[in-house]
């Protein structure tokens, strides 16, 4: 008889690619996975794992044997999801992710709000960017991540996922109170074509659109500052280092000598929530995805 738990460490291992990856992703120690993973190669009497340089991969057996794993670890969770429903209780542990905008302007409101209403749930969150919440959930390590994507520029969703919209959230941009543009009622986004910019960590899915929208525009960005979150670059545009963009959700209060101006593209992102298939009877997910819109309207 082939043991849950030990198919639950193959299948993290498989999906992280070590064993430092498979612990942190299951939040055991490594020590922890290497028994796990020796007891089950006694169970099946094959090698699952070989070395590697420094790590280790996983053997033809080991493969074969994770890919039937992560079947029967989709199927367990759509049973407990079954399960859920059938009861109609929000009960059990609820993990969830969101970019720092949103933790910070959405979370403490949807959060408190879901476990007043619903004291057996448990609600863990963190932080975590878009395209790393996407990863978790699909991994299995996240029940759902809020994320974005841009009017101009979609967030591409793997297969297996189910989303929910929760809010349009319109940008301006921030300019120090100086600024020749900061009396103006709009703005064009040409008319940035000579500002430094200050923007989000290269790489991020919000630095790559706004580098694909300026260009789309004919103006090569410059960017003089880099920062993740919005209240560093609100900062450093009141010390008047550049420009940035700033979306309404999570930028209160905003500091003073800075002036924010509408663009005249009415630019916005779209704010959604996303979890897997599998899970989608869950009560306590549509419990969740109500408390965030509920969390949303009242920003107004």
């Amino acid at each position: 008889m082939l043991n849950l738990e030990r198919l639950r460490t193959l299948d993290a291992l498989a999906r992280h690619g070590s064993v430092s990856g498979a612990a942190e992703g299951l939040h055991i120690t490594t020590s922890a996975v290497s028994q796990q993973m020796s007891k089950l190669e006694r169970e099946v009497g094959q090698q699952l794992l070989a070395k590697n340089g420094r790590g280790v991969r996983l053997t033809d057996a080991g493969r074969l044997l994770a890919e039937h794993a992560a079947r029967i670890l989709s199927q367990v969770a759509l049973a407990q999801s079954d399960l859920e429903a059938q009861r109609g209780q929000v009960v059990g542990e609820l993990r969830i992710s969101a970019f720092p905008t949103a933790a910070r302007g959405l979370f403490p409101a949807a959060l408190s709000a879901l476990v007043a209403e619903h004291p057996a749930l448990r609600v863990r969150s963190c932080e975590l960017e878009p395209e790393l919440g996407i990863a978790g959930v699909v991994r299995g390590d996240l029940d759902l991540a809020v994320v974005l994507d841009w009017y101009n520029k979609p967030m591409p969703l793997p297969d297996g996922l189910v989303k929910a919209s929760v809010l349009d959230d319109p940008a301006d941009v921030a300019m120090p109170v100086g600024h020749r543009l900061a009396d103006r009622d709009e703005v064009d986004l040409a008319e940035f074509a000579g500002d430094e910019w200050i923007t989000w960590g290269q790489g991020e899915f919000c630095h790559e659109w706004l580098m694909f929208t300026l260009r789309s525009k004919g103006i090569e960005p410059i960017v003089g500052h880099r920062a993740a979150e919005t209240h560093t670059q609100l900062g450093l545009v009141a010390a008047g280092l550049g420009v940035c963009i700033a979306p309404l959700l999570g930028r209160h209060p905003m500091p003073d000598g800075v002036v924010t101006v509408p663009l005249k593209q009415r630019v916005r992102r779209h704010v959604y929530v996303v979890w897997r298939a599998d899970a989608d009877r869950r009560p306590s997910i549509r419990a969740a995805v109500e408390a965030l819109r509920e969390a949303a309207a009242k920003l107004g």
